[in-house]
């Protein structure tokens, strides 16, 4: 559909409705449109910004949602850092179409959608807002592409959506994946690409709440022409529960599953060689093949198995992340070393090295892997909200707080492990809470009158010289060495000695079924990777959603010319400060808006960075 006039496009709606228009009459664009029109009484020429929920009302829907947002957050970050550039905005709606996380893109594409009202708290259900991407794909359940003028509002032509619904561990409607594009220059077959690439992250996000809600279950992936399906079995080998393509590949239905169907019934393979990362095939009850998929024991099973058996079962993660690299290796083994001990590890590398993945395997390589992992971007979170998120508060503590407080995320990671990644960007009023926390074990939550005590073990993680920044006061020097019980030094992509090992190993995670051509590989051998293992990650995630016949080849690779990566990361940050500094004539609140930043926070840079306007 040509883009045009608001006063066409309502002739043109009412024609599809009459049947009179040249479009597919079976079309769900077409479909939609009726629906709005004979259904919702909807008024295509309308005009006005979504309903729009005050943040009381965005805390009280969101609360039955807040584990689904938490699981998901990873991938919906991950999937804004892919698309930004692209100029989309990601949304996580509800079920009801209200968007309860946002990720903006950069500054100028992020100003179209403040100005229209498309953040946390919008709802765009179909019945309020008539055709849209997440309106439509909520009322469908399938996901659908939008394109500029296929919206019923002549308002939101200047619009692209693509959205894939989300469904929970039982295969019902928990919400959808929204990402919207306001960039003219991008043709139809661009939001397909960027369509493909929201699908498969809401199917991880999709296995995330799976794997979760099921943790103490057995859990069977099986590869299907829709996709991988989940099923979570019992000891018995009784199914406890299904995803929704698990449930259409075998036909299951909630009656059967709460019966506790036995699972040869559908799948047969050999029990004996289960186990979290293996391989196995898999068999149809009459004996023919389903292909290969994998079993992964219950959490339960990993954390209560023999003593003897623990040590080398738990650091089998972190043996993984260090490949072959001779330096990585050496760190686990000190890891190894120091055990379970209460002991503060500093974990020191670029952006996009895998931080946060690291720390994870320690947790899980220790006694506490039973208990929470918590984490925390000090880097992310404005400095207004760090305190109560990290220190908690009670009930009435501020204007705006919950009713029944907040735990805070120190005391959440009681008995497990509390990671603060880019450690070096925590404001210095905090460092002092947190040298306090770190010698007296126990947290002050905001208006509390008594303290809580907690048990912690400390991962921290920063890109920064801190043993510099403590030399020129810009951090706490008695903290810097409360952090550095061990350091571990994570490498570049570029400077592993194993590089080509962990360039097949991702390659087979993010495009499992495709393989690289000899250009391609040659090409992602030869390139520096400035964004190392996340930048890695993303490229080959894309390519294996653009590949024909399975086969990446060069042209599916997205890698932007580099000349060499950047070592100095303090220097490049620098450099940017500067420049938007002088491009805005030293104002400093105008800065701090295009490059993203608090305006505190922006100060305390320019103080660490000792830069001069």
């Amino acid at each position: 559909m040509a883009s045009l006039s608001a006063s066409n496009h309502v002739a043109r709606v009412l024609s599809v409705a009459s049947h009179v228009a040249d479009v597919d009459a079976s079309s769900r664009i077409a479909n939609s449109w009726r629906r709005c029109l004979v259904n919702h009484k909807l008024d295509p020429a309308r005009q006005g910004p979504p309903q729009t929920l005050t943040e009381a009302e965005i805390r009280h829907v969101a609360e039955p949602m807040e584990e689904t947002i938490r699981l998901a957050t990873p991938e919906l970050d991950d999937l804004a850092r892919v698309l930004r550039e692209a100029g989309y905005c990601v949304n996580l709606a509800d079920a009801n179409a209200t968007m309860l996380f946002s990720r903006l893109p950069g500054e100028a594409d992020a100003r179209m959608f403040l100005d229209w009202k498309i953040y946390t708290g919008s709802n765009f259900a179909e019945t309020f807002e008539g055709t849209n991407g997440l309106g439509t794909a909520l009322a469908e359940e399938k996901p659908i592409l939008v394109h500029r003028d296929e919206h019923f509002r002549a308002q939101w032509h200047m619009f692209s959506c693509a959205v894939a619904p989300l469904f929970d561990q039982a295969g019902r409607l928990a919400g959808a994946i929204n990402i919207t594009s306001c960039r003219e220059d991008l043709e139809r077959a661009a939001h397909q690409l960027a369509l493909a690439v929201t699908m498969e992250a809401t199917r991880r996000m999709e296995g995330a709440i799976f794997r979760s809600h099921f943790r103490n279950a057995w859990i069977a992936t099986v590869p299907g022409d829709g996709g991988s399906g989940l099923i979570a079995y019992d000891d018995d080998r009784r199914i406890v529960g299904a995803c929704r393509s698990a449930r259409a590949l075998l036909s299951l239905t909630d009656g059967m599953i709460a019966s506790g169907i036995d699972l040869s019934r559908y799948i047969k393979f050999d029990h004996a060689a289960r186990g979290a990362d293996e391989r196995i095939e898999l068999r149809r009850a009459d004996g023919s093949s389903l292909g290969r998929g994998h079993v992964a024991p219950p959490l339960r099973a990993r954390s209560h198995a023999p003593r003897r058996d623990a040590p080398i079962d738990r650091v089998d993660a972190l043996h993984r992340l260090a490949g072959r690299d001779p330096g990585l290796v050496k760190s686990v083994k000190r890891l190894r070393s120091i055990g379970d001990h209460n002991l503060p590890v500093l974990l020191h590398g670029e952006t996009g090295v895998g931080k946060d993945v690291f720390a994870r395997a320690i947790h899980a390589a220790s006694n506490r892997a039973r208990n929470d992992y918590v984490a925390l971007n000090c880097a992310a979170m404005p400095e207004s909200l760090i305190d109560a998120e990290l220190f908690g508060y009670e009930a009435g503590a501020f204007t705006g707080a919950r009713r029944d407080g907040s735990k805070g995320l120190i005391v959440q990671a009681d008995g497990g492990t509390l990671f603060l990644d880019e450690i070096g960007d925590m404001p210095v009023a905090l460092q002092t809470r947190l040298l306090r926390v770190l010698e007296n074990r126990e947290v002050w939550p905001l208006g509390a009158l008594k303290p809580v005590a907690v048990d912690i073990r400390l991962i921290s993680a920063t890109h920064r010289d801190l043993g510099r920044m403590a030399e020129q006061g810009a951090f706490r020097a008695d903290l810097y060495f409360r952090l550095r019980g061990m350091e571990v030094r994570l490498p570049a992509l570029r400077e592993r000695a194993d590089r080509a090992d962990v360039i097949r190993q991702i390659a087979r995670e993010e495009a499992p079924n495709c393989r690289l051509s000899e250009d391609a590989w040659s090409q992602l051998a030869a390139y520096p990777f400035p964004g190392n293992m996340r930048q890695l990650r993303h490229v080959l995630r894309l390519a294996g959603c653009t590949a024909e016949d399975g086969v990446i080849t060069d042209a599916d690779l997205d890698l932007p010319p580099f000349g060499r990566a950047e070592p100095d990361l303090e220097a490049a940050e620098r450099a940017t400060i500067v420049e938007a500094l002088r491009k805005h004539g030293g104002r400093v609140i105008e800065a701090a808006h295009a490059l993203k930043l608090s305006r505190a926070t922006l100060y305390r840079k320019i103080k660490q960075l000792k830069i001069s306007f």
